[in-house]
């Protein structure tokens, strides 16, 4: 990389902030290139360019919460649609998790600016990341995101017995859609009628419309792990906060 790039780009690539976070920061002069503040915003720069930003920015990015919630079913996770409401009206007082471990206090002002890192849809139940961390949203759903997700999904074969393993294959490694073939997961049989899936990519249903081209009828679907962080015993329409030392 040799051509200048936007300022905010590059903020955004060095995991310094979101765009957005980096667009703020210059307008308020809280960003410096090679020690010189710059407040234009378009402003580009070299990639041997050395980048800081100031206390501010730092500080103002520490308050920053990330919540994690066990959605329920009929909740949709990000702006309302169609009747529903958001998962994001669930972070009120009354629904935080008695035993968060973090010991903060809700304030109306961690409302401000908390987006979903990922989809969840309205069928689904479990893990669910609300975060004004622009940093943990580029990370989790970011193009070049490396987090996997696990999900147990309870299913009913279409036919009759079982599941043949060739198609259990076919569930890990060799299933397209949209015309484009999925990147490989992790499939394996929990009981029964359960199955685990872990995958390395988040396309629009992309489970429910997994199992359907293996005659696979989805019952239920919840996430259960996103990263290194799981659900655990968080009830679910509760919420926790994301604790310092945890990372996906």
């Amino acid at each position: 990389m040799t051509e200048p790039v936007r300022l905010s780009k590059r903020m955004s690539e060095l995991g310094l902030c979101s765009r957005r976070e980096a667009d703020e920061w210059i307008e308020r002069g809280w960003v410096r290139v090679d020690g010189s503040v710059v407040a234009v915003l378009g402003s580009k720069v070299l990639p041997h360019q050395r980048i800081t930003i100031e206390r501010q920015a730092s500080a103002q990015q520490a308050q920053r919460v990330t919540i994690l919630i066990n959605k329920p079913v009929g909740y949709v996770s990000g702006q309302a649609e169609d009747g529903y409401k958001p998962a994001s009206v669930l972070v009120r007082p009354e629904n935080h998790w008695a035993e968060d471990p973090t010991g903060l206090q809700f304030h109306p002002s961690q409302l401000r600016s908390l987006v979903p890192a990922g989809r969840l849809d309205i069928d689904s139940v479990g893990l669910l990341v609300l975060t004004q961390d622009g940093r943990i949203a580029k990370h989790l759903i970011g193009e070049h995101s490396s987090v996997n997700k696990e999900y147990l999904v309870r299913v009913q074969y279409a036919k009759p017995g079982r599941l043949p393993d060739a198609d259990l294959k076919r569930l890990n490694h060799g299933l397209s859609l949209d015309g484009k073939a999925l990147k490989p997961a992790k499939v394996r049989w929990q009981n029964d009628d359960q199955l685990s899936f872990t995958l390395w990519e988040g396309k629009k249903r992309q489970i429910r419309r997994m199992c359907e081209a293996v005659d696979l009828r989805v019952l239920g679907l919840k996430r259960v792990r996103i990263g290194n962080i799981k659900l655990g015993n968080l009830p679910e329409g509760q919420w926790r906060y994301m604790r310092e030392d945890e990372q996906f």
